[in-house]
């Protein structure tokens, strides 16, 4: 396969440009832009610019409203976006920015996002509240990918989960999971190269182990830790879609084709500030992080993401075949 290093500020420019090609507002398409770009330099293209696509596709069609504004209502600690079936990314920064004064105010915020869609790479909507100090969780569903524990019929979504807690010195922790066994963006883009994906990510349609991505993109994603991870799955759809209002993973339309209606996906956040409780967090915290990091082989979770991060501070690579679709895109 071809590849091309482009700029960081050129990738994001490219994005930018097919989205607002596509009729999205720039402040809409900026933050939108941004996220699948440091999806990129975190080693994550299944999140990354291979999406731009599917979102641009799904503007012009309207199943993705372009100039959907983000509305915010506050009730005491609780906040509501109502994303407007837009992209999750100005939904999730317009909540966030509320929840931030008012964990400062009050100890605690719960942000609750509506009508929305893909939720991205789940740890960048924690990961600036513990540079600042407070602790986050992020949950958000998705369409239907999972069976309940021992039925044959995809429920749940693969239903992201992602923490962030504040270090006393440089990155926080960011613990950022699916709750499937791998991401469904990881088959999908098995599903583009033509090829095999492990045998343990996926069901066929009867339920069958799977080494075939198109076989898995019908068929079900095997939950991480069995019963567990489908609980949990359970759980984050009645905490984001439950809440919210919006559809559980099983009524949601696919995220990767322009067809139906809007997903009318949910996200929920809360966060807490450490201060409002027992005293000495951070330094107890750190001696927990210690405690790993000291132990041969150990490292704590989301370490590689910011290695490869790093790595990526100027540039990145992506496939040729990628650059050009997004260039013909953005004159379209």
């Amino acid at each position: 396969m071809t590849t091309l290093t482009i700029s960081l500020q050129t990738a994001t420019d490219l994005a930018l440009s097919a989205f607002t090609a596509a009729g999205m507002p720039e402040e809409l398409a900026l933050p939108a832009a941004r996220a699948l770009v440091m999806a990129e330099r975190e080693g994550l293209p299944s999140h990354g610019l291979a999406r731009v696509p599917f979102y641009a596709a799904q503007m012009r069609t309207g199943k993705v409203r372009a100039c959907a504004m983000p509305q915010v209502a506050t009730d005491g600690a609780v906040i509501r976006v109502d994303a407007g079936y837009g992209l999750a990314f100005a939904a999730i920064e317009s909540g966030a920015e509320v929840a931030r004064n008012l964990t400062r105010e009050l100890g605690v915020a719960v942000v609750s996002v509506t009508h929305s869609h893909h939720f991205g790479v789940a740890g960048q909507a924690v990961e600036p509240f513990a540079r600042e100090g407070l602790i986050a969780l992020a949950l958000a569903n998705a369409p239907a990918a999972m069976a309940p524990w021992g039925g044959n019929r995809a429920l749940y979504g693969t239903n992201p989960i992602a923490f962030a807690c504040p270090r006393e010195s440089g990155d926080p922790l960011v613990i950022d999971l699916s709750l499937s066994h791998v991401a469904r963006g990881k088959v999908m883009l098995a599903q583009k190269a033509g090829k095999p994906i492990p045998a343990d990510w996926a069901l066929d349609a009867d339920g069958n182990p799977t080494t075939d991505a198109d076989a898995a993109m019908s068929g079900t994603m095997l939950p991480s830790g069995g019963a567990k991870g489908a609980a949990l799955a359970l759980m984050v759809e009645l905490l984001t879609a439950g809440l919210a209002g919006a559809n559980y993973a099983y009524q949601a339309s696919s995220l990767f084709d322009d067809q139906g209606p809007p997903p009318d996906l949910a996200h929920f956040l809360l966060v807490l500030d450490p201060a409002r409780f027992a005293p000495g967090f951070a330094a107890r915290a750190e001696a927990m992080f210690q405690a790993i990091e000291t132990q041969e082989s150990a490292r704590l979770p989301g370490a590689r993401r910011m290695t490869e991060r790093a790595a990526r501070a100027d540039t990145i690579e992506i496939p040729q075949t990628l650059h050009d679709t997004l260039a013909g895109l953005a004159t379209t």
